[in-house]
């Protein structure tokens, strides 16, 4: 097989010594059952599709019907009109419902997964499997008795781009029961795997939902839209330049022998031993014979030999003599004395540019660490200590200067200043007796209260523990004592179409919190929740009432009907 290889703008093939490419990885692939994998962004669509209708299977009940809901892929031009309308319309211009339409909205790579290709048309991030079986690497009687060891045949998969891709998904019913059933089934997918599972996989995630009913003179629609997080790769389809996404290598085979011979091998043995010679290169030995003893070394004359000369304090048990390749040379090298890490050393004299011993470092005039001694230390010039001082003797000094940095100072006036920064620190030990205001940050202190009540307001008092103790009990107790208050009320009676009863009295909320209203309670008829929107509570007397409006709410209340409250009854 011919390769010519372009040069710059022109035809002309390079020279075969200028030609670089490794033909071990241009291996023909053709008759190959070994396909390309790719993963393509129609996959990750498809993926989504296909766990929709196969695994989801979004359905609603409709006169008593069950109706599966389409799910598709909306194209630009569809998603711009949903956008504008707010609903999707078939040829007919009439309103599809029930369906669910979504889009790709965004991909960016997965950072946190970072696969470095080093270049993305020549990748070098493979990985490897090893073909089983083949026509090169077939077992055969020949083969065993000689000892060829056949080729294997190995692939390599380019890594793919890891990547997070966005869905939006609007999902249109007409009724609330309808888009509960649907929310519900998409909610237990959050975290699944989503996809074919003959082919690929790829892992979710659901953000909230965002609901919205739309109410016209003709028609009604609830709608609920959120957004699905996927986390997927691609590895793309076609060739890079000379190479594909997946390579195909062949190992060398190897001949193993192992039969006896009669002649020893020699340097001497005509053409046999000059063809080793050139073959053994820079070798040390070679050994012939099969099964017998070794045979006589063939040894390597080194044209320049190597010489090992005594120097300073060194010893060499055989000085200066020449070693090339021809017999065993051992050399054993010493010197004076023991330099191990537990020996002990002596120098003559030691020059360096700083001197370590154990933590303290010894560098010039400087001395960084800790140093301690055990006697006497004269200086003749200045001591300068950065640190503290600590003398456990008695000092003797002819004269003291003192410079202060901060300390206490009584003034002739009779006032005292102790510091004069915020970092400083005053411990006193005792009883503080203060007649006066206490000024802090600028605000000042003169009175220490009991008032359990906390009526006064005071800016400048501060309360006790009595104090608290006693407005706790009055005031926060009966706060903590209505906020705990949560029952759970079925009604008594129904007036249909929009009127409520039970037998109940709402709880009194304390003068300090806010009066109790409808939004203190949570009403469900026949197990779903009813928004608070259209709801209205009255207490009249003993009965507690509950108003709806049945056009916001969509619908009548019946006799038969079953509505539970949950909240701050009075007991």
């Amino acid at each position: 097989m011919a390769i010519s290889i372009k040069q710059g703008n022109g035809n002309k093939p390079l020279p075969r010594k200028k030609r670089v490419i490794n033909r071990g990885t241009l291996l023909a692939r053709k008759d190959g059952d070994i396909k390309n994998p790719s993963v393509t962004l129609m996959d990750m669509d498809g993926a989504i599709l296909h766990y929709f209708e196969k695994v989801i299977k979004p359905s609603v009940e409709d006169n008593g019907e069950n109706v599966k809901v389409p799910v598709m892929y909306a194209s630009p031009e569809r998603w711009k009109a949903i956008q504008r309308d707010g609903f999707m319309k078939d040829k007919k211009r009439q309103t599809i419902t029930p369906v669910i339409a979504y889009r790709r909205t965004s991909i960016e790579k997965d950072e946190s997964l970072p696969i470095d290709k080093l270049d993305a048309n020549n990748p070098h991030h493979f990985y490897t499997f090893e073909k089983k079986f083949s026509n090169v690497n077939r077992y055969d009687n020949f083969s065993t008795q000689i000892g060829l060891l056949p080729q294997k045949e190995y692939y390599n998969v380019t890594m793919p781009d890891y990547v997070t891709l966005t869905y939006d998904f609007i999902v249109w019913t007409t009724y609330i029961e309808q888009m509960n059933k649907i929310v519900e089934r998409v909610t237990y997918s959050d975290g699944a795997y989503w996809g074919d599972p003959d082919k690929m996989k790829f892992r979710t995630h659901i953000d909230s939902f965002t609901d919205a009913t739309e109410v016209s003179d003709a028609e009604r629609l609830v709608r609920t839209t959120f957004t699905v997080t996927m986390k997927g790769y691609l590895l793309p389809e076609g060739n890079f330049e000379h190479r594909s996404t997946t390579q195909k290598y062949l190992t060398p085979k190897k001949v193993v022998f192992g039969t006896e011979v009669d002649t020893k091998v020699s340097t001497t043995a005509g053409k046999v031993g000059k063809f080793l010679e050139e073959l053994q290169e820079g070798s040390e030995q070679f050994s012939g014979g099969g099964g017998g003893s070794p045979s006589e070394t063939i040894g390597t004359n080194l044209t320049y030999p190597l010489v090992l000369n005594a120097g300073t304090g060194v010893s060499l048990s055989r000085d200066g003599i020449e070693f090339n390749g021809a017999s065993r040379l051992e050399q054993i090298i010493s010197i004076g004395q023991s330099v191990a890490t537990t020996a002990n050393v002596t120098f003559n004299q030691v020059s360096a540019s700083s001197l370590i011993l154990d933590s303290t470092t010894y560098d010039g005039g400087n001395v960084t660490g800790d140093i301690n001694f055990t006697g006497s230390l004269t200086t003749t010039g200045d001591m300068t200590v950065d640190g503290n001082a600590t003398i456990s003797g008695i000092v003797t000094a002819q004269e003291f200067h003192t410079e202060f940095i901060s300390g206490s100072i009584i003034y002739a006036s009779g006032s005292t200043q102790f510091g004069d920064t915020l970092d400083d620190t005053h411990v006193f030990t005792g009883s503080l007796l203060l007649t006066g205001s206490l000024a802090l940050n600028n605000y000042t202190i003169d009175e220490i209260s009991n008032d359990s009540s906390l009526v006064d307001g005071s800016e400048t008092a501060l309360i006790t523990e009595y104090a608290v103790k006693n407005y706790t009990t009055s005031t926060v107790d009966a706060e903590q004592e209505y906020l705990r208050k949560n029952f759970v009320k079925t009604t008594s009676s129904i007036t249909a179409p929009s009127s409520a009863s039970f037998t109940a009295v709402t709880a009194s909320a304390p003068s300090s919190l806010t009066s109790t209203t409808e939004n203190d309670f949570i009403f469900f008829i026949n197990g779903q929740y009813m928004e608070h929107d259209a709801l209205e509570i009255q207490q009249v007397s003993s009965v507690f009432v509950l108003k709806v409006d049945n056009d916001s709410i969509g619908y009548n209340l019946e006799s038969d009907d079953e509505i539970l409250a949950i909240g701050k009854f009075n007991s």
